[in-house]
């Protein structure tokens, strides 16, 4: 059977029992053969072979690949997904993805359908490796050049974990030379090594925790997150209301006339920006200081036109 094969039955596992928790044997081969048979009339060569010794070995794998497990309820009499909320995002994006991978699979003919951004976020060439490394904990060195620097510098540091934000990607790990917690855009990274260093990954970091009251990349080393205030018009509301801007957004009003959200984040040059890039579809209302910082920045880029 093909990659594509295996990984397509692994996912349609996960995807049925987080759809049907306590699902038994039966019901996940009367699924996975359904939608094999829309598969196949696509693409002739993909087959599948499913039995029980198959869904055991399918278990351990999906465990060792993707870090999902899969146990059986004897209370229930089915199979089910064990993950915690951290585990469960993870979950949605993999999910997410994997649609994605089938919808541009499975046909010859999207283009007319559907139309990507042409930009492509660089750097994901090394993203083998560099998982290699985190999950193996050797030490990593590479080229690295900021954009506001003419000649970039080597780096050595000990990888914790891989982040997205914005259709890039960045490395989070301790710069082996002063002991600091820092963050590099793959796009800036060039001629990575992995060594055969090995570090210890501290036992209180937790990326998700990290970058719990963050927007984008910039964690602060110190200070604590702050609650911000945002009005926006109803309009503009209902984007706000199905993309949230983070996870701890809590809306205080909604009415016909403005949506009004709480948050509690840092404030940092990712978030204003953000912010920013709203222009006149959001106020801030709280904190005093970042009103201020907002107004600021407004009267520099009003000055720009005059």
């Amino acid at each position: 059977m093909s990659k594509r094969g295996y990984i397509s039955r692994y996912m349609l596992i996960v995807k049925k029992l987080k759809a049907k928790p306590y699902s038994t044997y039966l019901e996940l081969q009367s699924y996975i053969d359904k939608q094999f048979e829309y598969y196949q009339m696509q693409d002739e060569t993909l087959n599948i072979g499913f039995s029980q010794r198959t869904l055991q070995r399918d278990i351990r794998e999906i465990h060792d690949f993707f870090g999902i497990n899969i146990e059986f309820s004897k209370r229930n009499k089915g199979y089910f997904i064990n993950q915690t909320e951290s585990e469960n995002k993870n979950f949605q994006r993999m999910m997410e993805a994997f649609d994605l991978f089938n919808s541009l699979s499975l046909t010859q003919e999207l283009s007319p359908f559907i139309h990507f951004e042409k930009r492509r976020p660089q750097g994901t060439e090394n993203f083998y490796e560099l998982i290699h490394a985190i999950k193996n904990r050797f030490e990593i060195r590479f080229d690295y050049h900021k954009f506001w620097e003419e000649v970039g510098s080597e780096r050595s540091v000990s990888p914790y974990a891989l982040k997205e934000f914005k259709n890039r990607w960045y490395i989070v790990g301790c710069n082996n030379k002063d002991g600091s917690l820092k963050c590099y855009g793959l796009d800036r990274l060039n001629n990575l090594e992995i060594t055969n260093k090995k570090f210890e990954t501290p036992k209180d970091f937790n990326i998700e925790e990290y970058y719990r009251y963050c927007f984008g990349i910039i964690a602060p080393d110190k200070g604590m997150p702050e609650e911000l205030i945002l009005s926006f018009n109803a309009f503009q509301g209902k984007y706000i209301k199905t993309l949230p801007l983070h996870e701890t957004q809590e809306i205080v009003i909604d009415n016909e006339k403005e949506l009004q959200i709480k948050l509690k984040l840092h404030i940092t040059f990712d978030l204003i920006m953000e912010l920013l890039s709203l222009g006149d579809n959001v106020k801030v209302l709280a904190p005093h200081t970042l009103v201020d910082e907002i107004k600021i920045a407004h009267q520099k880029a009003f000055l720009l036109y005059t």
